[in-house]
């Protein structure tokens, strides 16, 4: 038995075996073994989520091996890539074949089978989240049956596992809509929360990629508009020293010693945050997409994200400020928000709704539970719907309430899984069996 833990150490694991999948032929024959045996399977991504959904004590399908694209069609930008593949081998990939996918989120370390079964997104008030780009899936079901979906064929079961938890089966390969690759011009700098607030829907709309990152107990946020510019526009990215000094000294070395000092010294965490917010300076460039949606996060944290109707983001932000200064407890790390269209993706949060969301942090050596208990209790009164793939409390029977095509996701489930082959402790407690 191979012991497993997450990125961030919330969950573990101890399977009784683990199965290294190469094709599609040998998640079929690990899923009817596993069967056969009366155990449980989990297929296991990058291991990026915070929740318990690639948790079991059967047997750990690893996908690592399935991995790199299948077909690529240059002309219409359909593209099809094994389930194992990350996110950053698959962008480069596309890339090479002048494709890209039309937005992303900050991370690239996942799995594109993870991001998207827990419904990854970017930022953008006019683009859904990664799910809305899939055109197709391939996905081995709890009998060893392989089955082809799409919006024509067993349409049910794909508009269940575009966002399907894992709960439906093991997607081996995706069929996604690609665009031509393309150049983002990137403008981030320090600005008054206030303003930002006052402009928000203004921010959102006329830039295609408008995200901010509000610093606790302070009135300071970093801005960042992301736009596209015109074909055969010159790459001016950054100059290799200062992306080493803001990505990986000040955002990952400096920040973790940070956040160290506020776990030996939450007093300090205040005076910490002014200083962070301050220190940020305005930095512009052009390079890319890929290049500039992500960044390295390589500080360990915790993380709980809802999304809650644009409408509500200010009340939502004005709730979290006060309790942040009625509170003392030591956040160190920003409040970030973005925005994504709405779609019709039946467990997607962006479900007919279009949606700002609000992603809190904590440091993973500080206590997360006070303030994320708060925060939940704030966009509960917004009809906040949490991430599938990061920390939140709600049960079935909320998540019922929330999501309009619940039920209908649950009887495809029963359909394609009535033994529950891909079941575990947090698939029963948001699906409810």
């Amino acid at each position: 038995m191979t012991a497993w833990t997450n990125w961030a150490g919330t969950e573990r694991a101890q399977p009784r075996r683990t199965v290294v999948a190469r094709s599609t032929d040998d998640v079929v024959a690990a899923v009817r073994a596993g069967v056969a045996d009366g155990l449980r399977v989990k297929p296991l991504g990058a291991g990026h989520s915070f929740t318990g959904a690639a948790v079991t004590d059967g047997v750990h399908l690893d996908l690592t091996g399935l991995t790199g694209l299948v077909a690529v069609d240059q002309g219409s930008g359909v593209v099809t890539v094994r389930g194992g593949t990350r996110l950053h081998d698959l962008n480069p990939a596309l890339l090479r074949h002048g494709l890209a996918l039309p937005n992303l989120g900050d991370i690239d370390q996942q799995s594109i089978t993870g991001a998207i079964a827990t419904g990854t997104h970017g930022t953008g008030a006019r683009l859904g989240g990664l799910a809305t780009q899939v055109l197709a899936l391939r996905i081995v079901l709890a009998d060893g049956i392989v089955a082809d979906c799409s919006a024509t064929e067993r349409p049910r079961l794909f508009e269940a596992a575009r966002v399907g938890l894992g709960a439906l089966g093991v997607v081996t390969e995706l069929t996604l809509q690609c665009v031509p690759s393309f150049v983002l011009h990137a403008q981030e700098r320090p600005e008054p929360l206030d303003q930002v607030l006052e402009a928000l829907d203004h921010e959102a709309e006329s830039n295609d990629h408008f995200e901010f990152f509000w610093f606790p107990r302070t009135d300071r946020v970093l801005a960042k508009r992301n736009n596209r510019v015109p074909e055969g526009t010159p790459l001016r990215p950054l100059p290799g020293w200062r992306a080493r000094l803001d990505d990986e000294l000040l955002a990952n070395t400096v920040f973790e010693w940070t956040n160290r000092i506020a776990t030996a010294r939450p007093s300090l965490v205040p005076r910490l945050n002014a200083i962070a917010s301050r220190a940020l300076s305005a930095r512009e460039f052009t390079d890319t997409a890929y290049k500039v949606f992500v960044t390295p996060r390589r500080v360990v944290f915790r993380e709980c994200e809802y999304a809650v109707p644009r409408e509500a983001l200010r009340p939502v932000l004005a709730a979290l400020r006060d309790w942040t200064e009625l509170h003392d407890e030591p956040l160190p790390f920003p409040v970030e928000v973005r925005f994504a269209a709405s779609d019709d993706v039946w467990l997607s949060t962006g479900y007919e709704r279009d949606n700002a969301y609000v992603a809190v942090h904590q440091y993973h050596r500080l206590p997360h539970e006070p303030f994320f208990a708060a925060f939940e209790a704030i966009v509960a009164a917004h009809a906040g719907r949490p991430h599938w793939g990061k920390l939140h409390s709600l049960g079935a029977e909320r998540l019922r309430e929330l999501y309009p095509r619940f039920d209908e996701f649950v009887a495809v489930r029963h359909e394609v899984d009535p033994g529950r082959t891909f079941g575990n402790a947090y698939l029963e407690r948001v699906l409810g069996s």
